[in-house]
């Protein structure tokens, strides 16, 4: 298969709609934890418990529309090999957790990848929405819709004084967890991020790294997402989210500002440094790969390359994972064949750029 076709069938459409901020925002996404009424919780649950809440969810959802999102195809994961399971969760579309540890878990998934609702993660349900860039609240909108869908069929478990019941406390409540993906190089590089960290925590809120809880924030892309969800209502806590991020957005181009002011060719040497390199190695481990990129990306975004789309920040942080990496070669691959691999990935990817103005 040509690289451009395995892009194209490999990233989901939502990763190259422009949205708003999408210079500095990624993502934003929307997460609501669900249990049904007396239904053992997923953490203790049986064998045959866990099985018949998949069943339910087969009998009553999938392959069935839902207004604009379309039907929803529901995957098994016992019936997925270890590397489609991996590719699942690069893509963001189901928790390392529901990977490694569910035999008995499952996932219906929206055509456009917008929408995954794990089933038997920690919870017996989890919706999720991803959009493109800073939408947090448009991606609400759509989750409550599907929630309200999917209650049409089944009673949640709720308690009126504390909300949403789930396995684990910090969800009690409104089981809402919002968090946006967020590219910030320039706080990074000016040492500001450092001292913003704490203080973001502070206002109960947290950063994480690009795939979450125990991740490093490869490439400068950082996820923040609310720590609480009990005692506060579902707009509240996007509100909260809101206004963070529109700080940490304001920070991130007034740092970039003066970087141009200050240091440009320093700059401009750094972006176009990463560039060369990016371009002809053979050879490139994971973690100097999106560092070279977040370069780049910020140089397309400064205007010092041309030509090239913003696309591919969001394209090759997913693409060369050791899962996309080992189904785009047809087969397994040892950690060295990975760094070979990626390295032809991505200067095939540049290449596709200046032939045929892909993605422009």
């Amino acid at each position: 298969m040509s690289l451009e076709r395995f892009i194209s069938k490999a990233i989901s459409s939502w990763m190259n709609q422009e949205g708003p901020n999408s210079d500095i925002v990624l993502s934003s996404r929307i997460r609501l934890a669900r249990n049904i009424e007396n239904s053992l919780f997923p953490t203790v649950a049986s064998n045959e418990d866990s099985q018949n809440i998949i069943q339910l969810i087969q009998d009553r959802f999938s392959s069935k529309k839902i207004s604009d999102i379309g039907k929803l195809e529901l995957l098994k994961m016992n019936e997925l090999q270890p590397i489609e399971k991996r590719v699942l969760v690069e893509k963001h579309l189901i928790s390392p957790h529901l990977a490694e540890d569910s035999t008995l878990g499952a996932c219906l998934l929206s055509e456009n990848e917008e929408v995954s609702i794990m089933i038997n993660e920690e919870d017996h349900i989890r919706i999720q929405c991803l959009f493109p860039g800073f939408q947090l609240t448009n991606a609400l909108t759509v989750a409550n819709e599907i929630d309200d869908w999917i209650e049409q069929e089944v009673d949640y478990a709720f308690d009126e004084k504390r909300g949403y019941l789930t396995s684990c406390p910090t969800n009690v409540g409104t089981g809402l967890r919002a968090s946006v993906m967020m590219h910030l190089p320039a706080l990074v590089l000016t040492q500001r991020m450092n001292r913003i960290i704490p203080a973001i925590n502070q206002l109960g809120l947290v950063v994480r790294g690009i795939y979450g809880e125990g991740s490093e924030a490869l490439g400068n892309i950082f996820q923040i997402s609310n720590q609480i969800t009990l005692g506060k209502t579902e707009h509240d806590i996007v509100e909260d989210l809101n206004s963070v991020v529109e700080q940490l957005i304001s920070q991130e181009r007034s740092a970039r500002d003066a970087l141009v002011k200050t240091s440009n060719i320093q700059l401009e040497d750094r972006v176009f440094r990463s560039y060369g390199v990016l371009s002809n190695s053979r050879i490139i481990e994971s973690k100097e790969a999106a560092q070279c990129l977040s370069d780049v990306r910020l140089g397309i975004d400064l205007g010092y390359i041309k030509n090239v789309s913003k696309n591919i920040l969001n394209e090759l942080m997913i693409l060369t994972q050791p899962g996309f990496l080992q189904v785009y070669a047809g087969g397994a691959l040892r950690p060295n064949e990975r760094d070979i691999r990626r390295a032809t990935l991505i200067r095939e990817r540049l290449k596709l750029e200046l032939t045929n103005d892909y993605g422009g």
